[in-house]
């Protein structure tokens, strides 16, 4: 059983003094009106039926349908039991459901025409006293209910701000869940393109120990500077963790030429077309761009010695066209290849951008096409 709080203890005692108090008042009037019951005997078990239904509104929480009826019971011919009839009324229409407080109110409405009818009082008339029974218990449900509502929108109100507060939370885990991935992005489309460069020029100088110094020294350069340009582009990747993503520098499509030329150097041929009208924004020229690293990256890994053309074509309106093919390579035949993580996160970022992106084999090599819209 629940601890009574002091709270619980006032609230009880009100109660219990309020029910003896009606009552008493009920008793005096009948002594007052010299119209005790007759035989005699039966004020005094009226006594008794009052005090024990007034010692019961300390256990009326515990069972507040089974003690009001049972209340209602006494009240039909106890006048003394009342006051605590109504104090169950009030706690009944609290706790329980409106459709059980009505029915209750119903009986307790028939308990009083029986009252009258066996106990009379000769100065009031019937129908007088009827309204002010429906009166008194009309009030005591009508207030529980109100009570009862109440309570039940503060638990509304309660359930909806913990069904906020966990729906936001979960949007910041889908939040971080989302950053998490563009930083994985990022970090595979860029240190991938600088690590397969430096991967071509290695691979260079193991099975060519015996290569000029000149081509010893470029290529020991250029993985230099792969090598730093890797290192400067993590930087700027995990600056995401420290700083808004609007205020790292992000690579557009006019950045297409460089990266072309950095592959150049790396010994890939590469033919480059654009058609372009207009300035591309920001979104969809840095995603151009890691369409044409990915391609590039890829063609380096699984076709290398291939000739690639890198195609860009499109305006506002007309959305951005972008295709990567490459030629059967010109060494070795390579393993067929597979979609990898780079191509996984390509179709993320055209997915994000509502385009469309296609791969796969050709007659004669790869093909990696992207369509972007470009809004007016």
């Amino acid at each position: 059983m629940t601890r009574r709080s002091i709270r619980d203890w006032i609230v009880d005692t009100t109660m219990f003094l309020l029910a003896s108090l009606v009552g008493l008042l009920g008793a005096t009037q009948w002594i007052d009106a010299g119209t005790l019951p007759d035989p005699a005997w039966l004020f005094h078990v009226d006594q008794v039926v009052g005090v024990l239904a007034c010692a019961s509104i300390w256990v009326r929480k515990r069972w507040p349908s089974e003690l009001a009826l049972i209340l209602i019971a006494l009240s039909t011919f106890s006048e003394l039991s009342g006051g605590a009839m109504i104090v169950s009324l009030f706690t009944v229409a609290i706790h329980r459901p409106p459709r059980t407080s009505v029915a209750v109110f119903v009986l307790s409405m028939v308990s009083s025409v029986i009252f009258i009818w066996v106990r009379p009082d000769p100065g009031t008339q019937w129908g007088v006293s009827l309204a002010l029974m429906l009166a008194i218990q009309g009030t005591a449900v009508g207030w529980g209910l109100f009570i009862h509502h109440r309570r039940q929108l503060v638990l509304s109100l309660k359930d909806k701000a913990a069904r906020a507060e966990t729906e936001a939370q979960l949007r910041a885990e889908r939040a971080i869940h989302l950053a998490r991935e563009e930083i994985a992005r990022e970090m595979h489309d860029v240190l991938g393109h600088r690590l397969s460069l430096l991967s071509v020029h290695a691979g260079a100088l193991e099975y060519n120990p015996d290569a000029p110094a000149s081509d010893i020294a470029r290529a020991a350069k250029v993985i230099r500077d792969s090598a730093h340009q890797a290192l400067q582009d993590l930087r700027e990747v995990i600056g995401v963790l420290r700083a808004p993503v609007g205020e790292m520098p992000q690579p557009t499509l006019a950045d297409v030429t460089t990266l072309v030329a950095e592959s150049r150097r790396a010994g890939m041929e590469i033919e480059l077309r654009q058609e372009l009208s207009g300035t591309t924004p920001d979104l969809l020229g840095r995603t151009g761009y890691r369409i044409v690293q990915e391609a590039l990256t890829n063609a380096r890994k699984h076709a290398p010695g291939a000739e690639v053309q890198v195609s860009l074509s499109g305006g506002p309106g007309d959305g951005l066209a972008v295709e990567v093919r490459n030629s059967a390579p010109s060494g070795p035949p390579v393993p067929g290849r597979t979609s990898g993580q780079g191509l996984i996160g390509l179709g993320e970022r055209v997915a994000l951008a509502e385009g469309r992106l296609e791969h796969g084999p050709t007659c004669d090599g790869w093909r990696l096409a992207a369509w972007l819209p470009w809004p007016m």
